[in-house]
Order: structure tokens, then C-alpha cells, then sequence
């Protein structure tokens, strides 16, 4: 048995294959680039891993959507205290997490809107869901934070 033209042929073979790849790689190669034209890298992606309270959460923001609508239907001087919570709450919970904030903000204005289609005017119904409500949301806070929080 002659191994000789078998290796030959294998080295030849290597040799045009190593030879291709480098002549296509100078082709497909980028011409050197300006450091004015480099660009700048991409921003990082931050992979959103839902918690495991989101669901109190998002009820959470609802909740509060609903309780800013009938508190500003019912007060002389309308009040921005629960935006301004549920802002914060989102700030602190959906950092690099658009998707998260989105739900959030959706889930306020929902409970807002709910109750504006319902109520144009402060009725004894509106004070008594108000008050449900603020109730809800404080036993909501109270369970995230006494089965979650550090």
C-alpha cells in the first residue's frame, strides 16, 4: 500500500482551501475605516426577566390608576400624590425594561380610564369604590412587600 499520493493530494487540497479562504477573506474584508467613522458600540440589551410578584404589580398600578381618577372626581383641589407614586414605583421597578414599564403605564391608565367612562361626577359610589380601592392597593403594597421585599 502507497500512502503517498493520498497525502499529497490531502496537502494539495489544504493548501487551495487555506490559499481560497484568505484571498476570500482580503475580498470580503472592510477597508480601513477613519477613527472620525468608527461607530460607537451598541447599546446594551438588557434581557427583561419578569419578577415574580409583576402580577401584584401590575395590579398594583392599576389600582392606583383607578384610585388617582376618583380621588382628583372627588376633591376640591385636584391632588397629583398617586402619579406621582406610580411614577416613582416605575422608576424604580423597570430600569432598562421598556417592556415592563409599558405594562405598568398601561395598567394605571386602565384603572384611570375604567372609571372615567364611569363616573363624570363625585357620587356616594365613587367615594365608597375610592375608598375599596385605597384599601386594595394598601393590601396589595403590604403583600409585595412582606413576601418580596429584602
Amino acid at each position: 500500500m502507497t500512502f503517498g499520493p493520498t497525502i499529497i493530494r490531502l496537502t494539495v487540497t489544504t493548501l487551495v482551501l487555506a490559499t481560497a479562504t484568505a484571498t476570500a477573506a482580503q475580498k470580503t474584508a472592510a477597508p480601513p475605516q477613519d477613527k472620525a467613522q468608527v461607530q460607537a458600540p451598541a447599546p446594551v440589551v438588557v434581557e427583561e426577566k419578569p419578577t415574580p410578584y409583576d402580577q401584584r404589580l401590575i395590579r398594583l398600578a392599576e389600582v392606583l390608576g383607578s384610585v388617582h381618577y376618583l380621588r382628583n372626581l372627588c376633591v376640591k383641589e385636584p391632588e397629583d400624590v398617586w402619579r406621582r407614586s406610580m411614577q416613582a414605583l416605575i422608576d424604580k421597578e423597570t430600569v432598562n425594561e421598556a417592556k415592563r414599564r409599558e405594562r405598568m403605564t398601561a395598567a394605571f391608565n386602565r384603572g384611570y380610564r375604567t372609571f372615567a367612562s364611569v363616573y363624570t361626577t363625585c357620587t356616594q359610589p365613587a367615594i365608597v369604590a375610592e375608598q375599596r380601592y385605597r384599601a386594595e392597593g394598601a393590601t396589595l403594597a403590604s403583600e409585595i412587600v412582606a413576601r418580596f421585599g429584602n
